[in-house]
């Protein structure tokens, strides 16, 4: 058995975070390019099936037998878990500051605690009331809503992807009682992908357009590339490497510590959206998104259960 090294555990964490951080600019620029948030979650969901199969393939191909009862879980967590989250995500960062955005998308680490309470009957650590007020008072201070408050389609799209994140956690850790985290992700990408080839308006879609450039907008304004190879580096660098960065880091370390360097994506998430989109927040925003990533960080030790990483 490999040794484990949580120093390295903690840089593939990082940099899974890192990536997924940058991944929510690249989305905001390619919706903003006219491409429908639909057909980029079916482009991401596809492409990270393949690339997360091909991995089963080479290294442990048995791992993709599955069971009858094991179908109607992987439905549910690919069509909730992952196709709709992963919509809500880019039509809340496509409506709102991208760091908002995932802030209010990790919420989900408290709900999900207070949901394993209600339906499984999971005990929990006192903190978890502590870290629910942290949240929620941080958030308060991020809208703003004193000066007018936030968009709120964005805001609800941004919940929407917490309570479907709050899914994803829930039978992701489920669902690994009994198979390994690739043959995991193949399937519920897999699923991801067959529900939005049935919703989305991929057919729609000009196949012309993908040797069309567009620019990166914001201060790299002057900056222009063609769609398809925008489109490439979200299916590979903004999911499938992210998430694979996000299951070695869980070789290294706790799942507990895997999940608060997670919370480090939405401080990438403000950097690469002030630094790349030219978003701007204030300091009290600041304050507040502090005071939720304290609440979360807490959250995360308030219940024994395993939990993965999130997709983004």
């Amino acid at each position: 058995m490999q040794k484990r090294n949580p120093t390295i555990g903690a840089i593939f964490a990082l940099s899974g975070a890192l990536l997924f951080g940058l991944n929510a600019s690249t989305s905001k620029v390619l919706i903003s390019s006219g491409v429908d948030p639909s057909v980029v979650v079916l482009f991401r969901s596809a492409a990270t099936a393949i690339l997360a199969a091909l991995v089963v393939i080479l290294t442990k191909p048995k791992a993709l037998k599955i069971t009858l009862r094991e179908i109607p879980r992987m439905l549910l967590f690919g069509v909730v878990g992952v196709a709709l989250m992963q919509w809500a995500y880019s039509q809340a960062v496509s409506n709102m500051q991208v760091g908002v955005a995932l802030l209010i998308e990790y919420t989900a680490i408290i709900w999900v605690p207070l949901a394993s309470w209600l339906i499984y009957k999971e005990k929990l650590k006192p903190r978890i009331w502590f870290s629910v007020s942290l949240v929620l008072g941080g958030l308060l201070v991020v809208s703003n809503i004193w000066n007018g408050g936030l968009n709120l389609t964005g805001v609800t799209f941004a919940f929407m992807a917490a309570a479907f994140l709050t899914v994803y956690f829930i039978m992701g850790e489920h669902a690994q009682k009994t198979r390994d985290t690739f043959s995991t992700l193949t399937y519920s990408m897999f699923v991801s992908t067959i529900f939005w080839l049935i919703f989305s308006p991929w057919q729609h879609f000009d196949l012309s357009r993908l040797s069309k450039t567009i620019s990166l907008s914001g201060n790299l304004v002057f900056v222009n590339l063609p769609l398809w190879v925008l489109l490439i580096w979200l299916a590979v660098m903004g999911s499938f490497v992210p998430m694979a960065l996000s299951y070695r880091a869980l070789h290294h370390m706790s799942a507990t510590g895997a999940g608060i360097a997670s919370t480090a994506e939405t401080v990438f998430a403000f950097s690469f959206g002030f630094l790349w989109l030219n978003e701007q927040i204030s300091g009290t925003q600041i304050i507040g998104g502090v005071l939720v990533l304290a609440g979360i960080v807490l959250a995360q030790t308030a219940r024994q259960q395993r939990i993965t990483d999130g997709d983004h």
